[in-house]
């Protein structure tokens, strides 16, 4: 096998021109959350999978990265919400350092949404909320993994879940594990990011300024 795997696939010569649409300060709305309101709300007419969809990455005290998929569960005023297991990787980071950054990457749309901030966790109230929402073997599958941790093999899963589903196959919804919730991204920095012609891509910046918030275009 060669060294350079990468001349096998020809990596190099991968390239796509964007031409879809384009994107200016005169076209976004002042505030970033609305704006990305409206560019979801066109993500999910596009019927993209998943659109919903994003990278969370996160820090631990050291400065050591980590990057997973996520699923977008609400945002508003406030910030953006995703729910999770405390005590994985992604929770043990949060807890030794709450900042952390999400991507939306709508290649059909050729659209990118970076999104910078603070990180605190939801309510008690919310996550329960939400939690019982979810389909009962999703419920059952949150009290059985204890994410992120090394398991013997998948079957140490399935007894699990079996033990479980025998607990509560009188209960339609769950309590909610107090290892499980939800955390908010409160941002402070938000990036809209449109592709165009030679790579000369759009990028709209938005940087919290007090109350408010001040948009610069970014250079590709």
């Amino acid at each position: 096998m060669s060294a350079n795997l990468t001349q096998s696939f020809d990596i190099a010569s991968l390239r796509r021109n964007y031409a879809h649409q384009s994107l200016s300060e005169s076209d976004v709305l002042h505030d970033p959350i609305a704006q990305f309101a409206v560019w979801f709300e066109e993500a999910l007419n596009s019927q993209l999978i998943e659109p919903n969809a994003m990278t969370l990455a996160t820090a631990d005290h050291s400065g050591q990265p980590a990057a997973r998929t996520v699923l977008l569960k609400g945002f508003d005023k406030r910030g953006f919400v995703f729910y999770t297991n405390y005590e994985s990787r992604k929770g043990r980071d949060l807890a030794e350092n709450p900042q952390a950054a999400l991507l939306f990457t709508w290649l059909e749309l050729e659209r990118q949404i970076r999104i910078e901030g603070k990180v605190e966790k939801v309510t008690r109230e919310e996550s329960l909320t939400y939690f019982q929402s979810r389909p009962k073997g999703s419920q059952i599958g949150a009290w059985a993994s204890p994410q992120s941790r090394v398991i013997e093999g998948r079957a140490i899963l399935e007894m699990r879940v079996a033990e479980l589903n025998l607990e509560y196959d009188h209960l339609e919804a769950l309590p909610l594990p107090p290892h499980w919730g939800g955390y908010r991204l409160k941002p402070d920095h938000i990036e809209f990011w449109q592709g165009r012609e030679s790579r000369l891509h759009d990028r709209i910046c938005y940087t919290q300024a007090g109350e408010g918030w001040k948009i610069e275009r970014l250079a590709p």
